[in-house]
């Protein structure tokens, strides 16, 4: 009896120790896990564009997150709102559309993304380019281009946007006037 007691407490020792071990080694993000987080809110905040999801795009920022896109939009409900107002324009201007044609889309991509990392706080710096066949004939064109300059943090083990300001070359006031944007 005092050996199966002995076996289970050991047991037991070792599986705590084990959890423990794994526990600590979870809590510890690499630059490749930060990274990849980040390069994920990226997309994420992309897709929630695109599709004029409010409360998905709105939710990739902080509570008192920036977006400055030339105007600047301060906190998550205000960005929320603007999205769904953005939502409500494009749903207006396809009720209006009798043409026939394929509804009017848009499609955001986001390349060289160069990014820093400093603990629970990271900067970043990517292009972006929109496609979209907003034309009579219905067909797929790029239509704008420009960067961002994002400030991220890390909260509860998620990234979020601090601030996202986009440069769109589109826009003379809106331009990117400064050196290699990428440090």
């Amino acid at each position: 009896m005092k050996k199966l007691i002995g076996i289970v407490v050991c047991s037991l020792a070792v599986m705590l120790l084990t959890a423990a071990a794994t526990s600590s080694k979870q809590k510890q993000s690499t630059y490749a896990d930060d990274r990849a987080a980040i390069e994920d809110l990226q997309a994420r905040y992309m897709f929630a564009l695109d599709f004029k999801d409010a409360d998905t795009y709105a939710g990739t920022f902080t509570e008192d997150g920036l977006l400055d896109y030339g105007p600047q939009v301060k906190g998550r409900d205000a960005i929320r709102k603007m999205i769904g107002d953005m939502a409500k324009r494009a749903a207006d201007d396809a009720a209006k559309d009798t043409s026939g044609l394929r509804p009017v889309i848009g499609r955001h991509n986001i390349s060289n993304i160069v990014i820093k990392i400093d603990g629970d706080h990271a900067t970043g710096r990517a292009y972006w380019f929109h496609y979209s066949n907003n034309n009579p004939a219905r067909t797929g064109t790029l239509d704008s281009f420009g960067n961002y300059e994002d400030e991220m943090v890390k909260i509860g083990g998620k990234w979020y946007f601090s601030k996202r300001k986009i440069y769109n070359e589109m826009r003379a006031d809106w331009a990117y006037k400064g050196a290699n944007p990428a440090w």
